[in-house]
């Protein structure tokens, strides 16, 4: 949806993570993560509309409430589809261990895969003799009887964890992925602009400043939400920041490097020059490794 609502010439002409161009993929995010909250749940209970959530109509419908010169004070309106059937973060000590981990592999056959693993012990059991542990995934579920991830018997929370693969037929295929809740998302939105918008390596793309929007309910109970709120890497110049604030955003700075923004790692397969060019983020421990 994100990627629905964004124009790569649109993007281009504004520059890279300009205060224009970080506006328009800021709002371009919120108004996904507005539709994430009101239609995402297990589709075993919920009708999801997706054909119309992908839609070009609908994206062009989401994209005009896009507003140059302000932002959505909040977490914007969800798109109304009743006609289909359905249904603080300052400071650089983590409050819990960071467990969640992303990896990705091309082999020489071109065979790839991504994966995000996720379940961690630091807040759920192990079952002795084991060395398994239940899953803690339901602290990311809703105790409201009317929200689509809402709780119910054998019913899946709607999950953040987001293994990706983008492949363009002939040209290249790009395992990508990173932690982080919900930053994971825009992380991997802005590393993958990086590389296909604007031609980076995916050692460049990852390391380029990013920025987050928490103008939704996070994914994790208890749900915290921050109307507004922007958060942008110190890299960026200052006046990026001051007009972010001007246009009316909850901006803060971040250090110039922080783990919060996600840790992207990607391979991009070169399937015309046969080339795998590999990027690991520097924002938490990870490596790109070829042998």
């Amino acid at each position: 949806q994100m990627l629905n609502l964004l124009s790569p010439e649109h993007l281009i002409s504004k520059g890279h993570n300009s205060a224009d161009y970080l506006h328009t993929i800021t709002e371009a995010m919120k108004l996904a993560f507005a539709d994430r909250e009101r239609w995402y749940g297990d589709p075993k209970f919920v009708d999801v509309p997706l054909e119309r959530l992908l839609s070009p109509e609908y994206s062009a419908e989401r994209r005009a409430m896009i507003k140059p010169d302000r932002p959505w004070p909040g977490m914007p309106p969800a798109g109304d589809h009743t006609r289909i059937k359905g249904g603080s973060l300052v400071g650089e000590q983590p409050a819990f261990p960071r467990d969640t981990s992303y990896i990705c592999v091309v082999d020489r056959h071109g065979n790839v895969f991504s994966a995000t693993p996720s379940d961690v012990s630091f807040d759920t059991p192990v079952i002795p003799g084991t060395g398994l542990c239940p899953s803690s995934r339901g602290s990311q579920s809703w105790t409201d009887p009317d929200h689509a991830s809402c709780l119910a018997p054998g019913k899946r929370p709607r999950l953040t964890p987001a293994p990706a693969l983008a492949i363009k037929s002939g040209e290249f295929v790009m395992p990508f992925g990173t932690p982080g809740g919900d930053v994971q998302a825009q992380a991997m939105l802005q590393a993958f602009l990086n590389m296909v918008v604007f031609g980076m390596d995916p050692q460049q793309a990852v390391e380029e400043p990013r920025v987050a929007t928490y103008s939704f309910p996070d994914s994790f109970e208890p749900h915290q939400y921050l109307p507004g709120r922007v958060n942008l890497e110190r890299r960026v110049d200052d006046g990026v920041g001051s007009s972010l604030a001007k246009r009316g955003h909850d901006f803060q700075w971040w250090p110039e490097w922080t783990w919060r923004a996600g840790s992207v790692c990607a391979v991009i397969a070169d399937q015309r020059r046969g080339i795998l060019t590999g990027g690991a983020d520097p924002r938490r421990p990870c490596y790109a490794v070829g042998w």
